[in-house]
């Protein structure tokens, strides 16, 4: 049974580094979306920095914190056996709980998450001895260190709102002081502003990376026989002060002598601080359960008592981390920031929630956030209605965004938002984690550092009018992720502690292996939905300023929606005949997809509409009308895949034999034309698409045919009012399909056809 022991720590080790990679991919957002978002600085250089940043907070941890040995649980109540229980149930846990997170792109907090697995794996394990022991359940809170359980979550959820109000106050006193155009102010406010923010990016630095130094408990002569950190943290005032005149005074000489950006110098300095101290505070959570295990497991060795009967005081002393252990951590946590395309994509979450003007948004709305608007935009109207118009006049001048030419280029590659809210993100963020670090508060750094950009963002009028509800749905849903985190964290790793304790190595054994096998399915998952569809498998942007050009350019993407659109359309007929429901599911979710797509086309008619020429805005009643098309001929797709699936699904009647076969009848002569229609438009063969035209009225009478016969069967034969419905569904949308499909042919054609000279037309013919 020894063994078994020396087994978990084996586990323990790797899954600590499975721990760091999920942490990481989970946490760069809360040091790198500030840099990434306001590009101000290369994205190679944004990297290297916080990748220093890193290396040096992990080598300068504290190392251990004590919320993994004694903050939640009280360890003299538990023996080794179920100590080395609870660490396992808890690594489990945290490491798929994050890893969940990261696939759907949504920031968590790992303090919160390793909080409530350690609560709840504590809990489970008290409840089970109190039960062997025939005992009084309310006996848990002897387990449980309930005063710094409290203490913890209260900081922790109590930072959310401070985090937010603080955040949205600092960023609208800058921009009213400085406005959008800051690069024209005088460069003392330039001066000024950076003595503040890189002061406190500074006192920041200090405040976290000292702490883990060999000398921050040393008493010095020099500052009155005080620590370092003592000083620091009893002298804020006069350190701050200090500080703040010697940052200014760089940066006035750096404005005036080197032509230095301040701006890009704050956002760079506060970058390397958010990923000090994500190394330094948030290592714990990664790391600080497995090195619990290990220092305990040397302890019970040296022991030689039974595992059963070893008690866990000595998890209430304080074990300082090797150094190596630590080193070893920084660099896998650095490869991961370079490597870990889920971090990117959970950044991606944040910048667009707090980008400036309009972005593809991910959330939808819902009642909440409609509400929540509503009752924004109300209050807003009241207090304008009792500000003077100068006053609100001069305020409305100050938060006035530059006028910028809305091309496709630039549409791409603007910035999500300026430099001074980058700035002001880093600095609020760097103040509140230090202020919490001095008077020893916990609290999350995720929570921190997302709440205060969501607050810059609404204080700088990011989230407008056409983007205010899809903002605060983000939010929302961010902010509820926080809460199920604790909750499914609490329940789950209770779950797997029972599970542990009962089946002991068989169990351990049995979950490892679940882990790995959910670990594996959401990584190839989640490559199969970022991996880079092919050209041919996407609608592309029109970028043309002239009808031709549009006609050129856009043929790529009527080859494409055509070709998806037969396949859409026979596998949703093959689906029905085979009564295969998965199959129905999986072309239910690619005609979807098709309709998003261009979904997204139409949003971009606004830019497209922007970039043209004069001389050729008759493009844009073209690309208008073509859009539509193709809207109508998706929507007919949804539609057909939808009541298919939702046929089958619903264990209706299967359609009879003459009813699939009428169906495949019209499928086999739909795909003739959407091959030709195909071919057509890939070969940009527009002179074909006549002959294509000329068997609409084929198709019609086909289809037409069709729903008289099955009028004829209802009258006679037919029992099934679902299975009837059904078929006259797909008769009738199968119709709109062809007419959409045809009216945007002769658009084509027409345009094609006023474009070329008319002896050119003949000869093709």
């Amino acid at each position: 049974m020894d063994s078994i022991y020396f087994l978990i720590m084996v586990a323990l080790a790797a899954l600590a580094i499975a721990d760091l990679v999920v942490g990481v991919s989970n946490d760069a957002v809360n040091f790198l979306n500030s840099a990434i978002g306001s590009k101000a600085i290369s994205f190679r250089t944004i990297m290297i920095v916080a990748s220093i940043g890193i290396a040096c907070g992990a080598i300068f941890s504290s190392g251990l914190m004590e919320v993994a040995r004694k903050g939640i649980f009280n360890p003299g109540q538990f023996y080794f056996d179920e100590i080395m229980f609870i660490f396992m149930a808890v690594m489990i846990t945290d490491i798929l709980l994050l890893d969940f997170f990261n696939t759907l792109g949504m920031p968590t907090s790992t303090t919160v998450s390793i909080v409530f697995n350690l609560l709840g794996a504590a809990v489970a394990m008290a409840l089970i001895k109190i039960g062997a022991q025939n005992g009084n359940f309310t006996d848990v809170i002897n387990y449980i260190n309930t005063d710094k359980a409290i203490e913890i979550i209260v900081g922790i959820l109590s930072s959310v709102v401070i985090a937010f109000s603080i955040g949205a106050f600092v960023q609208w006193v800058s921009r009213l002081l400085l406005s959008y155009d800051f690069q024209k102010k005088p460069k003392w406010t330039g001066a000024i502003f950076g003595g503040i923010a890189l002061s406190a990016i500074t006192y920041f630095i200090l405040i976290k990376g000292i702490k883990g130094t060999p000398f921050a408990d040393q008493t010095y002569g020099f500052i009155n026989g005080m620590t370092i950190k003592d000083f620091l943290e009893t002298q804020v005032y006069g350190v701050v002060v200090v500080n703040f005149m010697i940052w200014a005074v760089i940066s006035y000489v750096l404005i005036m002598f080197a032509n230095t950006n301040i701006y890009k110098l704050i956002i760079g300095v506060g970058t390397f601080a958010l990923a000090l101290a994500f190394a330094g505070n948030d290592l714990v959570n990664f790391i600080g359960v497995p090195i619990a295990a290990w220092q305990s497991y040397e302890a019970w060795v040296v022991s030689g008592t039974p595992a059963s009967e070893f008690s866990m005081e000595i998890l209430a002393t304080k074990v300082e981390t090797p150094t190596l252990l630590l080193f070893i951590s920084g660099m896998i946590m650095v490869a991961t920031l370079w490597w870990s395309k889920k971090a990117r994509y959970v950044a991606d979450t944040e910048i667009n929630l707090s980008r400036e003007g309009e972005a593809k948004e991910r959330f939808q709305p819902n009642y909440l956030s409609r509400s929540l608007v509503r009752y924004s935009i109300a209050v807003s109207e009241w207090i304008t209605s009792i500000v003077p118009p100068s006053v609100q006049g001069a305020i409305d001048k100050r938060f006035k965004k530059p006028v910028i030419n809305l091309s496709k280029d630039k549409v791409l590659h603007l910035p999500a938002f300026d430099m001074i809210r980058a700035s002001v993100n880093l600095m609020v963020a760097g103040i509140l984690i230090s202020v919490a670090t001095s008077y020893k508060l916990p609290l999350s750094t995720t929570y921190v550092t997302f709440m205060v950009a969501m607050g810059t963002s609404l204080a700088d009028r990011a989230w407008g009018a056409e983007s205010a509800v899809y903002r605060v749905a983000g939010v929302l849903n961010v902010i509820a992720g926080w809460f199920s985190t604790a909750i499914i964290a609490f329940i789950a790793a209770g779950t797997i502690l029972t599970l542990i304790s009962f089946g002991k190595g068989a169990a351990i054994a049995i979950l490892l292996f679940a882990a790995v096998l959910l670990l594996v399915r959401n990584y190839i998952s989640y490559n199969k939905k970022t991996k880079e569809i092919k050209v041919e498998d996407r609608l592309r942007r029109a970028e043309s300023s002239s009808i031709q050009g549009v006609i050129d350019e856009s043929a790529a993407n009527i080859a494409n929606a055509v070709k998806r659109s037969n396949r859409i359309y026979s596998n949703s007929i093959n689906g029905l005949a085979k009564q295969d429901l998965n199959f129905l599911k999986k072309n239910k979710k690619q005609s979807n997809k098709l309709s998003s797509e261009i979904e997204d086309l139409r949003e971009h008619t606004f830019y497209f509409i922007k970039n043209l020429e004069e001389a050729h805005i008759g493009a844009s009643n073209f690309y208008i009308n073509a859009m539509g098309h193709l809207t109508d001929m998706s929507q007919s797709l949804e539609y057909i895949g939808k009541v298919s699936f939702n046929h089958v699904y619903n264990n209706h009647k299967k359609l009879k034999y003459n009813q699939i076969k009428e169906l495949k009848e019209i499928d086999q002569k739909l795909q003739e034309i959407f091959d030709r229609t195909q071919e057509t438009f890939e070969k940009k063969s527009f002179d074909k698409i006549d002959a294509i035209l000329n068997s609409k009225q084929e198709l019609y009478d086909l289809v037409l045919q069709k729903i008289d016969r099955q009028v004829s069967r209802t009258r006679t034969e037919e029992s099934s009012p679902k299975n009837t419905t059904l078929y006259f569904s797909l008769l009738l949308e199968t119709r709109d399909l062809m007419t959409a499909m045809m009216d945007l042919l002769e658009q084509y054609y027409q345009e094609y056809d006023s474009s070329v000279p008319p002896a050119k037309i003949e000869q093709e013919q």
